[in-house]
């Protein structure tokens, strides 16, 4: 690449292409990471003594780290440079995970998992801001994002499957030692290929009070819909940390309209599109996760697959959001305008989530589970990557790290509550069920079946929770979300820091 090319914003990085195969093979690695090690969980936590009590801390540690450190590590993206915190951040990801692989107690896997959410929190904004700059030409953009919320959607399913494979056959260390060789590719891949346009970074001051109050928030926020699951919803330490949290984020939110140099620039959530996308994003997260959760269980213990079965279970769902990202969402989004693509892309989604409505003991995988799982894969898919590329188009270059973490904390954040509030639902309709029904059963064999029953029972009212989510989204992204399809010229600058500006596709109203 000409030195010239390098210096000039808005001429595209000749080596792009190179770099999306590198970044999508980081991302793929975070966002499969997610639902990896809950295939392991069993094993790992038979193998190092931890109690039923502590085991949800494998997975919370993550989450805690991940979900309140995003906003802060999509800044030092923006400050640093998103190169930089890219493959610092793979190489701190990679470290951690092999600290994981290795652990011998409880206090080294907690630890690890926490240290994988940080460095976590550092790759994954660094990683969207990245395409942001780097791909301006709409026709362009749309390919890239398209193969990138194939892989943010669809990385999830992955990791069922390449963790059923690897608990089954290897042991459960593996799904942190695979970690390695993804980071290491991506790492070197990223530091002799990636060139960031120049002229981007933001040079100002790091807002330190946003910092403290933003993560304090974040952590309070997902680890009280993690502590609901666990304590109930009506623990008083549980709504002492609600409150605590919504205390710190509204700290945060004034701050942030005083300050000179916010973390978190009003502008960026202020913005209708953005905002649209955030909130919609966020909601319909809280019904994919539950689900997943759900469609494990009830394949594992309903119907006795295995791990290994249970993942290519999954594929459908892969299969659909591959074909609904970048077949569809990715050939449509310049012609059509994003809500167009995002709101029916959520009713898909909703219809696919309304055929597990219908789950018994018997259900058929073939003749209901597999077509739920397309629509659901179809469906997400085609939002998706509307949304993923919406989320950062037209956005300031020294502000793409932190709009970026904003798409992944509303993903973040809603998986928390996905996963607290569904299985709560699912909890209490599962109690009642069996207290109904278990003094009609007079063997054994007819209890076991009253407890599967009640366990599908309390699925089925979770998902139709789910359903209305979806629903929501939807109306969510028709309402606010108004921008049309993207064109091929450049949006000025806006605000200070104008002449910084990079060129980026025109948002049409």
């Amino acid at each position: 690449m000409s030195e010239t090319a390098r210096k000039t914003p808005g001429v595209p990085d000749a080596n792009r292409w190179k770099a999306l195969a590198f970044i999508a093979l980081a991302q793929l690695m975070v966002v499969l990471d997610a639902t990896i090690v809950n295939i392991a969980l069993p094993s790992a936590q038979t193998d190092l003594g931890i109690s039923d009590g502590n085991r949800q801390w494998i997975v919370t540690a993550y989450a805690l780290a991940f979900g309140g450190l995003l906003l802060f590590g999509g800044r030092i993206a923006d400050l640093w440079g998103r190169k930089r915190a890219f493959v610092t951040g793979l190489t701190g990801f990679a470290a951690a995970s092999a600290l994981g692989g290795a652990a011998t107690n409880e206090a080294m896997m907690f630890g690890a998992r926490a240290l994988q959410g940080v460095f976590g929190a550092l790759l994954a904004p660094a990683a969207l801001s990245l395409l942001a700059v780097m791909f301006t030409d709409a026709k362009e953009r749309a390919r890239a994002f398209g193969i990138y919320g194939a892989i943010a959607g669809g990385g999830g399913a992955v990791g069922l499957i390449l963790g059923g494979v690897l608990t089954e056959y290897l042991d459960w260390r593996w799904t942190f030692f695979v970690n390695i060789p993804f980071a290491i590719v991506a790492a070197l891949g990223a530091y002799f290929v990636i060139r960031e346009p120049e002229g981007g970074r933001n040079r100002s001051a790091l807002d330190i009070p946003g910092v403290v109050l933003s993560t304090l928030g974040l952590v309070a926020l997902v680890y009280g819909f993690t502590r609901a699951e666990s304590s109930g919803w009506g623990d008083s330490l549980t709504i002492g940390i609600f409150v605590a949290s919504a205390v710190l984020l509204l700290a945060f939110v004034v701050t942030e309209a005083r300050v000179k140099a916010p973390l978190l620039p009003l502008r960026v959530v202020t913005d209708r599109n953005r905002g649209g996308i955030y909130l919609s994003l966020g909601i319909a997260i809280i019904a994919m996760f539950g689900t997943f959760l759900f469609l494990t269980y009830y394949l594992q213990i309903v119907k006795g697959y295995s791990p290994i079965e249970t993942g290519f279970a999954f594929l459908p769902m892969i299969v659909g959001m591959m074909i609904g990202s970048t077949q569809i969402g990715a050939r449509l989004m310049t012609r059509v305008p994003a809500r167009t693509l995002m709101g029916p892309g959520f009713l898909v989604a909703a219809v696919g989530m309304f055929l597990l409505t219908r789950l018994e003991i018997g259900s058929s995988y073939t003749g209901l589970i597999l077509p739920s799982m397309l629509l659901l894969g179809l469906g997400m898919g085609t939002a998706f990557m509307p949304a993923m590329s919406l989320a950062t188009l037209g956005v300031e270059p020294r502000d793409a790290g932190v709009a970026s973490a904003m798409v992944n904390t509303s993903q973040q954040v809603g998986g928390a509550i996905g996963t607290a509030l569904l299985n709560t639902i699912a909890a209490s309709a599962t109690t009642s069920y069996i207290a109904d029904h278990i003094g009609s059963a007079n063997s054994r064999s007819q209890q076991q079946l009253v407890q599967l029953e009640g366990m599908v029972h309390g699925y089925t009212n979770a998902v139709w929770f789910a359903v209305g989510m979806l629903v929501l989204a939807a109306g969510i992204v028709v309402t606010l979300v108004n921008a049309g399809s993207p064109g091929t010229g450049s949006v000025a600058a806006s605000g200070d820091g104008a002449e910084d500006e990079v060129p980026v596709p025109v948002i049409t109203h």
